[in-house]
């Protein structure tokens, strides 16, 4: 017996086999993340589950035991995480072919039914990539191209959002936002394409904007015109002589406007009659 307890050697595998123990019994769950307990490969328990409902400070995080050799721990994300979807081609109601780039970000909620169904959080972001992906081209191929690019996209996004937030539930996921990053026409002949069509639009629009304003400066003209003539004939009912001076004088002014026309007339011509004054009425 004093032998065993003299032998340095025999102490430190003692003490070693100790250390084992303990590192395989004690870990240390972060607040970040949540622990699935597996006991002989099936789920035992959750430690630091997400709760949306806690209270702030309030976590099973910090130093927990386990059973040694038996029991293993598989750490989840408890953040909010990326969801960086390639670009996808969708093509729009109006046959216009556009390059959209989304992305959405989640949150696993459910641990167990994550690892049950996909194992990792790299494999449940595929499968929600997957759904997302299909989801968006459906939506999107729905819609012409102007509502890509006005506010009810929005709502258009939102909606995508709950329907494929069903879907996540499946892998104790949650999405909590979908957005469009950019939606483009490929460049080259397509994008060529539609810009000779918006320039042709754009000419229609304003050549029908030309016609109609020159069909409302007609109609203000003749009104002008038609008032004129009223005016005038009103005129001539209440003072005659006085008609007939302001018309001979506007005669007057077109033959005579620029100033080299010579006219040859007799002394008693009616034309002349106003220019001479009333005296040789």
């Amino acid at each position: 017996m004093n032998m065993i307890l003299r032998n340095p050697l025999l102490w430190a595998g003692v003490a070693f086999a100790f250390i084992v123990v303990g590192m395989s019994t004690f870990y240390i769950v972060p607040e970040t993340k949540q622990a699935v307990v597996l006991r002989l490969g099936k789920p035992e328990r959750i430690v630091n589950e997400y709760d949306r409902k806690a209270a702030f400070g309030e976590s099973g995080a910090g130093l927990t035991m386990k059973v040694p050799f038996i029991e293993d721990v598989r750490f989840v994300d408890k953040r909010v995480l990326d969801l960086d979807m390639d670009a996808q081609t969708v093509l729009s109601t109006d046959q216009l072919r556009l390059v959209v780039d989304a992305f959405a970000r989640f949150r696993i909620v459910n641990p167990l039914r994550m690892v049950q169904t996909v194992g990792t959080e790299q494999n449940a972001a595929d499968a929600l990539k997957r759904i997302l992906a299909s989801k968006l081209r459906n939506e999107l191929g729905k819609q012409p191209f102007a509502a890509l690019l006005s506010p009810e996209r929005g709502q258009l996004m939102d909606e995508i959002q709950r329907t494929v937030n069903r879907q996540a539930q499946q892998y104790g996921a949650e999405i909590i936002d979908v957005r469009i990053k950019r939606a483009d026409l490929p460049s080259g002949p397509p994008l060529d394409a539609v810009y000779a069509r918006m320039r042709s639009a754009r000419e229609q629009e304003a050549a029908t904007i030309r016609a109609q304003g020159q069909k409302q400066a007609q109609l203000v003209q003749s009104t002008a015109v038609a008032e004129a003539a009223k005016t005038y004939a009103d005129s001539f009912g209440k003072d005659p002589e006085f008609y007939a001076f302001y018309r001979a004088m506007q005669a007057y002014s077109t033959t005579f406007k620029d100033g080299n026309a010579s006219v040859v007339l007799g002394p008693n011509n009616e034309f002349l009659r106003e220019f001479e004054g009333r005296r040789n009425r």
